[in-house]
């Protein structure tokens, strides 16, 4: 595949970025194509073509085809939406932090939309949903190479004015003529993968948030149709359930 170069200053979203990160601005690498059929193996393809691999690095394209989220589920990604891959390095971080990384991301962002006037609310552990239906997902996953553990990976989809399901929302819809563009939003989606890479340290500075944002307080285990309250995060970010004397955590979806 012919990679277009990668964005220079004058690049619109890396221009929006280095205007809103100031001196704290990072040395991304961003990569843009108008269509593809997911940016997950474009972005895997160019870090096997790349021998230094310290600087973070994302995919963005236009229009994806065959956008998958959680559990291989198709994510609908026509033009106008934001569809991101991204890896940062994270040689000498704690990997505890690292597991953590996808729930700090999405804590970050309801941050960012919120001061925007939008009533967000996490459900865990991937989606941003305003008014009960999904504005963003997340997708992380870790790469290790032996023992030692690489990078983080994420794929971000967030629809901006981009036509939407029943059961989806755009911003446009949200906030009108103020929603600004998919470039505004690429920025501050580089912005929340900043400050949770710096706040590593302590990753679990994102379990209060977005135990504050929880999309209910109660859950249907798909299974037997049991209804499980939900008492909050352990500090693993996995989902803490109880149902009368049983408790239990859920690490992913069952």
């Amino acid at each position: 595949m012919h990679w277009p170069e990668p964005c220079s200053g004058g690049g619109g979203l890396m221009a929006c970025y280095r205007r809103l990160a100031g001196e704290e601005a990072e040395p991304w690498l961003l990569r843009r194509v108008p269509v593809c059929a997911s940016t997950e193996p474009l972005l895997a393809r160019w870090l096997q073509q790349s021998a230094a691999q310290d600087h973070s690095r994302a995919v963005v394209a236009v229009h994806q085809r065959k956008a998958t989220g959680q559990r291989g589920r198709v994510w609908l990604a026509p033009p106008g939406g934001l569809w991101v891959s991204a890896a940062l390095p994270w040689g000498g971080r704690p990997v505890a932090s690292a597991g953590l990384f996808g729930l700090s991301v999405v804590a970050a962002m309801a941050e960012c939309l919120e001061q925007r006037g939008l009533p967000v609310r996490i459900k865990w552990p991937n989606d941003l949903l305003v008014e009960g239906r999904k504005l963003a997902g997340v997708l992380p996953r870790l790469v290790h190479r032996g023992s030692q553990l690489r990078q983080v990976r994420i794929g971000f989809g967030m629809n901006v004015a981009n036509p939407v399901p029943p059961e989806g929302i755009a911003l446009k819809q949200l906030l009108g003529p103020a929603h600004h563009g998919v470039d505004h939003w690429g920025a501050e989606l580089l912005l929340a993968f900043d400050r949770c890479q710096r706040r590593a340290s302590d990753g679990s500075w994102c379990l209060a948030e977005i135990e504050q944002r929880l999309w209910s307080d109660r859950i249907q285990d798909p299974d037997d149709g049991s209804i499980w309250t939900i008492e909050g995060l352990a500090p693993d970010g996995a989902l803490r359930l109880r149902h009368g004397s049983r408790t239990c955590c859920w690490r992913r979806w069952p």
